[in-house]
């Protein structure tokens, strides 16, 4: 992969704030409001998060795409900070895929775009092989970059074959992010992020990883080690270390840049990180 050869200066931090999975009463910091997700966003970015993974909870706290609702969310992050808004396309397990089709009409800098179906736990994470086109062609459209989302390794030889048949993004650059430690998918190990990473396309121009709960800090080790870049956020993890949780996501975005500086690439910032994807400026 000569696009990928050598390791970028500086390190992409994504926070991912809420997620559709843990409920607010079972956990009372995670930010679901407005208002806390633009507080979360905010301080964040002072703690060198660049990108923001945008889920929206209702009014009860429950996982939403109402449109509105996602279009306020894009509109209160961009007043409040200068954070890349990247927005969820995958919603909960439980959306149907018309739904997740119009997430790109609030407009956002980036979107997720899962390249096939996992088993989630319980549960399945659909996404049949023509949503797929469907979803990266509407995004082509609307100059939205695609973050490729990768829980296993069959999702990385779909992804060869959706640049193959549709060409490169919006923007021309390639940037995927792997998710390690979902029941279901690849465990969240440094063995399995370097093979996926092995098997990527000469394409990708950039990637990160998210490893889900305890493995969050051997896939940041090994993400930051080889090159990559990191996700971190309440959507993954919910503890900084046994019995220790997290009690707001700045805490999981702070040691997730003191780990950036401790390998020598540190945080970007929003505007270095918008040149890394080459998203629209709006």
């Amino acid at each position: 992969m000569a696009a990928m050869a050598a390791a970028s200066p500086k390190t992409l931090i994504t926070v991912a704030p809420t997620g559709a999975e843990t409920a607010k009463d079972a956990f009372p910091a995670l930010p679901t409001s407005l208002e806390e997700l633009v507080e979360s966003a905010v301080r964040c970015e002072a703690a060198g998060a660049a990108m923001i993974h945008l889920h929206i909870r209702d009014a009860e706290h429950r996982p939403t795409l109402e449109p509105s609702r996602l279009a306020e969310a894009v509109a209160a992050v961009r007043a409040a900070t200068s954070l890349v808004v990247q927005l969820s396309t995958g919603g909960s397990v439980h959306d149907p895929l018309e739904d997740r089709l119009k997430v790109l009409d609030a407009d956002p800098d980036s979107c997720s775009l899962t390249t096939g179906t996992t088993n989630f736990g319980d549960d399945v994470f659909l996404n049949p092989w023509p949503f797929v086109c469907e979803l990266y062609q509407l995004s082509q459209e609307r100059s939205v970059v695609p973050e490729f989302e990768l829980f296993d390794l069959g999702h990385v030889a779909a992804l060869h074959r959706l640049l193959d048949t549709y060409g490169l993004p919006f923007g021309g650059r390639v940037h995927c992010d792997f998710v390690l430690g979902v029941p279901g998918g690849m465990p969240g190990t440094p063995d399995a992020l370097l093979a996926g990473v092995a098997a990527l396309p000469d394409a990708v121009t950039s990637w990160s990883a998210t490893g889900i709960g305890r493995t969050a800090l051997p896939v940041a080790f090994t993400a930051l080690g080889k090159g990559g870049h990191v996700r971190v956020g309440m959507e993954d993890t919910l503890t900084l270390a046994k019995g220790v949780p997290v009690s707001h996501n700045e805490e999981l975005v702070r040691r997730a840049a003191q780990l950036a500086e401790l390998a020598q690439r540190p945080a970007m910032t929003p505007d270095e990180s918008r040149e890394l994807l080459q998203v629209k400026a709006r």
